[in-house]
């Protein structure tokens, strides 16, 4: 196996001008042709079907061939006891930050180039842990659209980032600030916080010019906002359509942040294109999402992690997160394990930053306790979450022309998922950056 490369973390510049589209994987630094032996391949999820003693030829960024047997000379990886997989995706990320006492107190004090290098630390983190593909949903513009085209030059490691940036998100409601005095609030109130049809079409349109990849709203209230304003619908009908309307037609897809069932239906209705955590989908919910081929993301993680901190004895949310936690938490396994079995199309996402960053394939534990089989589960984190998030020409399969993009664990994740865990090897674009 050949040696770990761990490129340094450069310095971040967090106010540079953001791509707005995804960009092409960039070319290889690596040169040359690398060999990849390997002794069990799931090149291709959907199928569920297990090759056995392959070679997978590496050029650059990108395979180039899938041979039989063991061959190869020069730079060889040597998987041959291991079970290599496309590299894991994550639909729902915030990288530049991480739930923690002090929270409150850094969302006031750290500037957008701290978030910025605190996200570099937690995109490596990420990355050594199989992830490499996520999507970022929810930090501020300058940092996270930074941390992203620095990772797409390869200035820095980490996972490929596609990035809505600031959540468009109604004043008072959850996504903007809550909890503090009112002088602060004004002063911290950002251009993505609207009110009525026209101002929140504004929200959109100056979101996708600061760089956004795709448009994350939040439709219900959310546990984490430090207000009492419940979990339910907080856009207006005919916000949600002119949110909407204004993303499509700027083509970027709009997924929202939702709990309460008036919500998401609101939401499904108008048009949206995904639903996150969905702790209160009902019947109709699951009719809306099977008619449009919507894609769930359950963040199983998230719900488990408010609800232990939420209910132990080193609580650190404040009263009206606490009481959002304890009510919405407990219920998101159970939600999962309706949705799966109403036929709604399920894509992995974590809302790590919620919990820690890097102990992202943990929810593949929860999904197959809610219900799917450790090979459904993987597909979410493969399969489903590149369809979902339009990126399947580039992630989410090993073939012939794809992005050199694997990752390898000991044993069989079919059998035992919870060996996704504890990632051996990990290649991004036809880089080594995890090898133990």
């Amino acid at each position: 196996m050949i040696t770990t490369m761990l490129a340094a973390v450069a310095a971040l510049v967090a106010t540079g001008v953001a791509a707005q589209t995804p960009a092409p994987p960039a070319v290889s630094s690596e040169v040359g042709t690398t060999f990849v032996q390997v002794g069990r391949l799931l090149a291709e999820p959907s199928t569920g079907i297990v090759q056995r003693d392959k070679t997978l030829v590496i050029r650059g960024n990108q395979v180039v061939e899938i041979r039989d047997g063991f061959v190869g000379e020069g730079r060889v990886v040597d998987l041959r006891d291991e079970f290599v997989l496309p590299g894991l995706i994550d639909s729902h990320v915030h990288l530049t930050g991480e739930q923690s006492a002090s929270s409150r107190l850094d969302a006031m004090t750290r500037s957008s180039s701290d978030q910025a290098f605190v996200g570099a630390r937690n995109a490596l983190r990420t990355l050594s842990a199989g992830f490499t593909t996520v999507a970022d949903l929810g930090a501020t513009n300058e940092s996270i659209f930074a941390l992203r085209d620095a990772i797409r030059r390869g200035d820095v490691p980490g996972p490929r980032i596609i990035a809505s940036g600031e959540a468009v998100s109604i004043h008072g409601g959850h996504g903007d600030i809550n909890g503090y005095r009112e002088d602060v609030m004004h002063m911290f109130t950002g251009e993505s916080i609207c009110s009525g049809p026209e101002d929140c079409m504004r929200a959109v349109r100056l979101q996708v010019r600061s760089g956004a990849d795709i448009i994350k709203i939040t439709a219900t209230g959310g546990v984490l906002s430090n207000t009492a304003a419940g979990l339910g619908q907080q856009f207006s009908d005919a916000e949600l359509a002119a949110i909407i309307d204004a993303a499509h037609r700027m083509g970027r897809q709009v997924t929202a942040h939702a709990h309460g069932s008036d919500g998401i239906n609101s939401f499904l209705r108008a048009g949206g294109d995904s639903i996150e955590h969905g702790t209160y989908l009902d019947a109709e919910s699951i009719r809306l999402m099977r008619r449009d081929g919507v894609y769930l993301v359950p963040t199983l993680m998230a719900g488990d992690f408010v609800a232990r901190i939420a209910s132990g004895p080193d609580n650190f949310f404040t009263p009206a997160q606490t009481a959002k936690a304890l009510q919405a938490g407990p219920l998101m396994l159970d939600m999962a394990r309706r949705a799966h079995e109403g036929g709604v199309r399920i894509a992995f996402g974590t809302d790590s930053g919620v919990s820690a960053h890097g102990d992202n394939a943990g929810e593949f534990v929860l999904l197959v306790r809610a219900g799917l089989t450790p090979l459904e589960a993987i597909q979410t984190a493969t399969v489903n979450a590149a369809a979902h998030l339009r990126i399947s020409d580039q992630a989410g399969r090993i073939a012939v022309g794809m992005p050199a993009d694997l990752i390898a664990v000991e044993g069989d994740p079919l059998t035992d998922v919870a060996l996704l865990q504890h990632v051996d090897f990990v290649m991004k674009g036809g880089v080594v950056y995890r090898d133990e």
